[in-house]
């Protein structure tokens, strides 16, 4: 939402992952999870609205954390804003110095609230100074969609993604731990408007979304293949994957560990983490003329003991 002043608008950023103050005149923040049984098993004390306003910078609309700073007349700005508003405050314009609102600094350190992420599983109860930190760390913490071909924003956990991308986005799913595939494309001499393919597979109670798409390496066109895990890296390595390409008695094999899709797409594919076939192999590879590009491209996926 936009605020009445447009001045603050293009100075709003995401917040930060900041960790507990250490300020001797701060009271000490514990770092652990509230532990309902050990309270009586009291519900979560949803903190009033009233309290929320007044943790919330006025720049950024972000929490607060220390150093909090306000002005003479008391209005309150997180340090991230301060070097941004020129030293006068947001609120009333006045120069701001350098004073410190300790108190609202520990009324911050005494809460403890649920994390954003309760609605997806999450049961835990966290310091204000350990609640960002813990989000941006937390298990349950929704997947970004893997699809790669649009700027898809959508988010949730493993089976509504893929619901999502076989009803919305019409990918192909299969079940299996092997697959083979052609990939054909007429000009192949168009790099910039090459299609690409994204196949979800069902297999060991797991999915794994494959990818296979052009792009520009430097001015050298290349075709790039890799696999992608639905779920967490530490998940992902407990299995393996081999991709192979080929033609004309020729082929090449790769041979790796599917990456969680908390890495994007667009990060797996610049670390060149996968089967990489440079343009005029793949043409080699598809016989003919070397117009027309016809690639099949076949894999495994295995779990490891």
């Amino acid at each position: 939402m936009s605020s009445a002043n447009p001045y603050f608008d293009d100075i709003r950023t995401k917040p930060e992952v900041i960790d507990p103050p250490q300020d001797d005149d701060m009271m000490d923040v514990s770092e652990s999870v509230s532990d309902p049984a050990r309270n009586g098993g009291k519900p979560n004390v949803a903190v009033s609205s009233s309290v929320h306003e007044l943790l919330e910078c006025p720049v950024c609309l972000n929490a607060m954390y220390p150093p909090i700073h306000q002005c003479s007349n008391g209005h309150t700005l997180c340090s991230g804003c301060k070097p941004r508003v020129h030293n006068r405050c947001p609120t009333c314009r006045h120069e701001l110095g350098n004073i410190r609102c300790l108190a609202l600094e520990k009324v911050a350190a005494s809460l403890e609230l649920p994390c954003k992420y309760q609605t997806f599983g999450c049961v835990g109860i966290y310091p204000y100074y350990s609640k960002l930190k813990h989000e941006s760390q937390c298990v349950y913490r929704p997947y970004n969609c893997p699809y790669a071909g649009s700027e898809c924003t959508v988010i949730g956990d493993i089976p509504f993604l893929v619901a999502h991308l076989k009803d919305d986005h019409k990918v192909d799913m299969h079940n299996g731990s092997t697959f083979n595939h052609r990939y054909v494309k007429s000009n192949p001499q168009e790099v910039e408007n090459a299609t690409w393919m994204l196949t979800v597979f069902s297999c060991f109670g797991q999915y794994f979304c494959l990818h296979f798409e052009a792009f520009q390496l430097g001015m050298a066109p290349v075709y790039i293949a890799f696999l992608r895990f639905m779920g967490d890296d530490n998940e992902a390595k407990n299995y393996s994957y081999s991709l192979e390409v080929g033609g004309n008695g020729r082929k090449m094999v790769w041979q790796g560990v599917p990456r969680s899709i908390r890495d994007s797409h667009r990060k797996v594919r610049d670390s060149f983490d996968g089967l990489i076939i440079q343009r005029n192999m793949a043409l080699f590879f598809s016989g003919g003329d070397r117009k027309e590009l016809k690639l099949r491209v076949t894999g495994r996926i295995w779990k490891e003991q």
